[in-house]
């Protein structure tokens, strides 16, 4: 029995001792089906001159979902990028909006706002917010105010191939 232990013992330790093996490399890469040579001569889709793959930012347009807490009324809000809206005593301009294409695992919609809310008595706005919001993660970034909220139903763009 002794004899047993000891042999396991030193199997154990001779396992453990072989060193530093090298897992193998279990990825692949596959090289695309254009050679270098093509890409550096500009027969491929260059994607360094800033075209933008799917609808451009100025033809894009979000929903967003705006809650007035103090009258429990809701109202959906279509603004274009660039684009500043007033309702009452709240501001919203939309910087940007993006989603992810239909072929990415992770369905991502998000637009980048800046709210801006009137106090009473006063004839200047001032900004509450500024940042990404993000349909599918709400609270990951919240425009934090007693009165309104403000959420990301959707961005309207398209890519290619997509019906």
């Amino acid at each position: 029995m002794r004899l047993g232990s000891v042999a396991l013992a030193a199997l154990l330790i001779a396992a453990c001792s072989q060193g530093d093996v090298a897992p193998e490399d279990s990825v692949t890469t596959q090289m695309p089906a254009r050679s270098v040579q093509e890409f550096a001569a500009g027969d491929a889709m260059d994607v360094a001159d800033g075209a933008e793959i799917g609808t451009p930012m100025q033809e894009r347009v979000a929903t967003l979902g705006l809650l007035n807490k103090r009258n429990n009324s809701s109202q959906d809000i279509q603004i274009a990028p660039g684009e500043t809206q007033t309702f009452g005593a709240i501001r919203i301009t939309l910087s940007a909006c993006e989603r992810t294409a239909p072929w990415e695992m992770q369905r991502e919609t998000g637009a980048f706002v800046q709210v801006a809310v009137q106090p009473r008595g006063s004839d200047n706005f001032e900004r509450i917010f500024s940042g990404w919001l993000f349909k599918e993660s709400p609270s990951l970034n919240v425009v934090e105010h007693p009165v309104y909220d403000v959420w990301v139903k959707d961005c309207a763009m398209s890519f290619p191939g997509e019906e």
